[in-house]
């Protein structure tokens, strides 16, 4: 897929915003991806997930043993992918603070594909990869449906994105007048009780 055919799916299913969002990482946008609009239908989610497991294999990366996710948003497109790989599907979840892989056990060595839906700063991948790294796994890459860094996000590892899709982030106290006058909301999943 093109990064327009990417980004299509995303505005056909209303998930692409504008106004003035914090972002998880606490950064301020006139762009919020809103990806639960599209994984709420199982034949967009489908298309995007096929087309990242065909980038995953043509990376090269050799055999994926799982598919491993950070909870929450990268549950659905992590089982999807998983599921054109033909391998399974696990999560970690934040505990104390830390992601930490609390449902499943990975035997020493397993090679690891993270998946995520976004990538924006790469934080969450980069907790996960260390999680993941501290029980013995061999972390062979990030993938993702969507790449707001355009490539700038460190996520230790080599990442593999079906779209970059570089969308200005800005510190709340740095923002430019036409943003600051509008009202900023939170719509992420982060911070919710």
């Amino acid at each position: 897929m093109t990064r327009d055919e990417v980004l299509d799916v995303f505005r056909e299913a209303g998930a692409i915003l504008e106004g003035h969002f914090i972002l998880t990482s606490g950064l301020r946008s006139p762009v919020f991806i809103q990806k639960a609009r599209v994984f709420m239908y199982p034949d967009k989610t489908e298309i995007l997930c096929k087309a990242l497991a065909s980038k995953i294999e043509d990376a090269g990366l050799g055999k994926i043993d799982y598919i491993v996710s950070p909870a929450l948003g990268g549950l659905i497109p992590g089982y999807e992918t998983a599921r054109h790989l033909n391998v399974p599907a696990v999560w970690v979840e934040r505990e104390g603070g830390e992601f930490r892989l609390r449902r499943f056990e990975l035997p020493e060595g397993a090679r690891v594909i993270i998946v995520e839906d976004i990538v924006t700063t790469g934080l969450s991948c980069r907790e996960t990869v260390t999680s993941l790294k501290s029980l013995g796994a061999e972390v062979l890459a990030v993938a993702c449906l969507i790449d707001r860094s355009g490539g700038e996000a460190d996520v230790s590892v080599p990442l593999v994105s079906l779209a970059q899709y570089k969308v200005p982030a800005y510190e709340a106290d740095n923002l430019p007048p036409e943003l600051a006058a509008l009202p900023a909301v939170k719509p992420g999943s982060r911070g919710l009780s």
